[in-house]
């Protein structure tokens, strides 16, 4: 009788907690990079749009460019993790995104800087995924939640002083120095994660990467995203040249779907997972999740700038409140979930906060108190933290080691692909409602007072500095901003109404205790192993 394989700490979720803590430090440095990356540009947009002489599309383009190139790649990360060294692909992610910082702080146009947040992307899209990746390989299901506060921490920690640090930066220093703030951390976290993860690497000599079906894949959704950020805008809904650019992407992505199915042999998202349950709830989940999340929250800094005059940084103090609600809960879920293994309560609870954030801040626009705003944004926090890790844990549950690359980052891809879409589609009516509004409002003023028609004409599009202007025409723009934003909220309400009943149908299985599945373990351990 042969005898089974001995399996390393790692692969039998043995190590201890100091081991699976220094081997998070480096990863949760990674993972602070790629979440600062975004949040410390946030507050900083207005300003880049304006010096680079942008529009309200550009503004939208900077933050899609990086979630596209982000979405598109997820899960040809996630396969990579399943084939190579997951250690040198993060430290590979990390080159990449630092690359991309660079770029973006010496670009001198528009068109640079959205073409270095796509480098930026490519990386931070590794980062995601094989963070998640390389912590299911190290601790079961059932310890993960125990760990989940210190992820919940460092989102916390990036979102708070992101937009803190980015509008301070902005303030003294320049835009600029927000891209090149996260380099010293990139390379902190290459040095960190060489000296303290060590993973076994698993080594195939029947690799085969699916270049055609990520090529379809990243087309598809490429096309989808022009459309939807570029439709009412520079083309009508209606006009040949968006029923071209429909036609071209769902030709894109059924070819995509052929491929993944007929064709690949080692396919970029295996359809054979889709069989499982779970795992399709949750990627509705994820997508609908996204486009409601994602497609809301990234114009709330815009609203606090443009809508109630606030500088970068005060507009970055403003997100304490919804960043505290998702701190708190994700901490409290995680470590009941680890004591109890129980977690789909969680998942509708938070799904329930989603829905009361997101509809409560559909009510406001330039007169809003403050004070209501930050409630608002923290109910939606605490729903946030209590939905977002424990939909990947119920999805990592279910699914086989083997696959636990593809399957974490398919999860990622549709929470991204639905934060892409969410945001190009809002974005574009965000601008559309507050062009009309402001083409309609400035009319009137000039209508009423003739003396102001010549600084009425001196008003350019793009994203504005409300600071600078006359008292009368800045009431029309703060108030355009303030009625556009809670209108986005409302468009993405629905969405979230959707996730709550695709989690609704999720089936709960209690969390496994091992980092492999019960039938992986048997056939191991079994004569013929």
């Amino acid at each position: 009788m042969t005898q089974a394989p001995t399996l390393t700490a790692e692969q039998a979720g043995e190590m201890t907690h100091r081991q699976v803590l220094e081997a998070l430090s480096g990863l949760l440095l990674a993972m602070f990079v790629a979440m600062l990356s975004s949040t410390i540009v946030s507050n900083a947009l207005p300003t880049i749009v304006d010096d680079l002489q942008g529009s309200q599309t550009g503004y939208t383009w900077i933050v899609v460019a990086t979630m596209l190139a982000m979405t598109a790649t997820t899960p040809i990360w996630g396969k990579f993790a399943d084939l190579f060294d997951k250690k040198l692909l993060v430290q590979t992610a990390l080159v990449i995104f630092s690359v991309g910082s660079l770029i973006a702080g010496f670009a001198p146009s528009m068109e640079v800087l959205i073409g270095a947040r796509v480098v930026q992307g490519l990386g931070v899209g590794g980062l995601t995924a094989l963070v998640q990746v390389v912590i299911a390989t190290m601790v079961s299901p059932r310890e993960r939640g125990r760990y989940s506060g210190y992820i919940g921490a460092v989102f916390a920690l990036a979102t708070v002083s992101g937009p803190l640090v980015g509008g301070v930066l902005v303030d003294t220093v320049g835009w600029r120095w927000c891209f090149f703030a996260g380099l010293p951390v990139a390379a902190l976290a290459f040095v960190v994660l060489q000296k303290t993860l060590r993973l076994p690497v698993v080594k195939r000599d029947d690799v085969s990467i699916d270049y055609l079906g990520a090529f379809l894949l990243v087309g598809g959704v490429s096309i989808l995203l022009v459309w939807v950020s570029l439709g009412g805008i520079n083309f009508e809904w209606t006009s040949w040249t968006s029923g071209l650019l429909v036609a071209a992407a769902v030709a894109v992505i059924a070819a995509a779907i052929h491929v993944e199915a007929n064709v690949a042999k080692d396919p970029v998202i295996p359809l054979r997972l889709f069989k499982d349950r779970t795992l399709t709830l949750a990627t509705v989940a994820s997508v609908l999740i996204g486009v409601a999340m994602f497609g809301s929250t990234v114009y709330l800094s815009l609203y606090f700038q443009q809508a109630k005059d606030m500088s970068p940084t005060e507009a970055g103090l403003m997100s304490i409140c919804m960043v505290g609600g998702l701190l708190v809960s994700s901490i409290l879920s995680g470590r009941i979930i680890s004591a109890t293994g129980v977690w789909k309560r969680w998942l509708v609870g938070g799904m329930v906060a989603v829905i009361a954030g997101i509809a409560l801040l559909s009510t406001i626009d330039a007169g809003t108190p403050l004070w209501h705003t930050g409630i608002f944004m923290a109910v939606l926090g605490l729903g946030l933290g209590a939905t977002m890790q424990n939909l990947v844990l119920a999805v990592q549950n279910t699914i086989a080691l083997a696959d636990m690359g593809a399957g974490s980052s398919v999860v990622a891809f549709f929470r991204s692909l639905g934060g892409s879409v969410g945001i190009a589609a809002l974005g574009a009516v965000l601008a559309h409602q507050v062009a009309d509004a402001v083409k309609a409002g400035l009319g009137k003023l000039v209508a009423a007072n003739p003396e102001l028609a010549d600084q009425v004409a001196h008003q350019k599009g793009g994203v504005p500095d409300v600071s600078t202007m006359p008292a009368p025409i800045r009431a029309i723009f703060e108030s355009a901003y303030g009625d556009a934003t809670g209108h986005i909220f409302l468009v993405a309400l629905p969405f979230a109404v959707g996730a709550l009943i695709a989690v609704l149908f999720i089936k709960e299985v209690p969390l496994r205790t091992s980092v492999k599945r019960e039938d992986e373990l048997m056939a191991e351990n079994s004569p013929q192993a």
